[in-house]
């Protein structure tokens, strides 16, 4: 593997990671806690009840405090490309805005970042063609597909082919041509706004199983579906795994990322990443943590268990996407060593 190191005011260029150097050289990452919440009820009082407890223990566990700083800004990385029925719910995000606005932070400070503008107004994030009203007036939307959001000095390179839709690519670029050079086919820009406009930055993923990335959870929410041009890792599987890892050891973007805040809602063990409500299930439970891995892993080991259940085989065990992360210091894998701390 060849890093490229990155002066403040020049290019961030990564390339792909060769699985068995990586394994030779492991970064060991000190074991995060995790912070778990039961909810009593889904309603937008109990998520606010609920967060405010959590990011008040966070704040007191870690010493980092989440105010205004220079940029006095924050992000949301928010996630509803399964569409309806499989996003971050709203009540979760009103509850971490509200949470953030008793700190310190204004209204229009709080910027929310998601991929798609047709599932963004589906899942109510953006407003509605037929009321025009919602629940986030104020508060920026980001719609990264848009393309007004990435900076060519920031980009991941790795020689794969060809541009595809994000999401969907699977089924929807069959027989797509490219409309772009091999050299752009190669980079996927990074969305800059959550580390170069934000004092700090919070991630609220839903998991959902992927036949190419196991887990599509925290780790694929700040980083596929945080930038452009990454279907083409779809059509790559042995590379798509080791481009998450890679990109979510990007330094910049872990120093201003504070945590990952995910309901269990709503989550989704077959089928992903097309939402199918015959496959989702409900917990009662919120996870706070700064160690992405760790929650992608505790995701991936309920996502298993309701597959036996069903009678399906477990995720693919060679899709290696946590374990390449481990392998870089972004956290940990050792689900039977997580230090679950209860917030009652």
């Amino acid at each position: 593997m060849r890093v490229f190191p990155v002066p403040a005011v020049v290019v961030l260029l990564l390339l792909s990671a060769c699985p068995s150097a990586r394994a030779a050289q492991p970064v060991t990452a000190p074991m995060e806690p995790v912070w778990q919440s039961r909810l009593a009820a889904f309603d937008e009082a109990t998520y606010a009840a609920q967060v405010e407890k959590m990011i008040a223990a966070f704040e007191q566990a870690s010493g980092k405090r989440l105010v205004p700083g220079p940029k006095r800004k924050a992000g949301l990385k928010i996630y509803a490309d399964s569409g309806p029925g499989l996003a971050t719910p709203l009540p979760l995000v009103k509850a971490v805005i509200a949470s953030l606005k008793k700190r310190g932070f204004e209204h229009n400070g709080i910027f929310l970042v998601g991929l798609n503008a047709l599932r963004l107004r589906m899942t109510g994030y953006l407003p509605s063609l037929v009321s025009g009203s919602t629940p986030f007036s104020g508060n920026p939307v980001y719609v990264l597909e848009s393309g007004r959001y990435y900076d060519p000095v920031w980009f991941y390179d790795s020689p794969l082919p060809q541009r595809f839709d994000p999401i969907f690519a699977q089924e929807q670029t069959k027989g797509v041509q490219a409309n772009t050079t091999k050299d752009e086919d190669r980079k996927s820009f990074l969305a800059t706004p959550l580390f170069l406009d934000a004092d700090f930055w919070i991630n609220l993923p839903v998991f959902t199983d992927h036949p190419t990335l196991g887990v599509n959870g925290a780790l694929v929410n700040a980083t596929l579906w945080n930038a452009s041009n990454t279907a083409r890792f779809f059509r790559s599987p042995a590379n798509a795994p080791a481009a998450v890892a890679e990109m979510s050891a990007i330094p910049e973007l872990r120093q201003t990322w504070m945590f990952t805040l995910a309901s269990l809602e709503h989550y989704q063990f077959v089928g992903g990443p097309f939402f199918n409500s015959l496959y989702t299930v409900s917990e009662p439970l919120l996870w706070l943590t700064n160690d992405p891995v760790m929650m992608d892993s505790l995701a991936r080991d309920r996502i298993n268990g309701h597959r036996r259940q069903q009678g399906f085989e477990n995720l693919d065990e060679e899709i290696r996407t946590l374990e390449f992360a481990e392998t870089l210091g972004v956290g940990s894998t050792k689900t039977k060593q997580v230090r679950m701390i209860p917030i009652d």
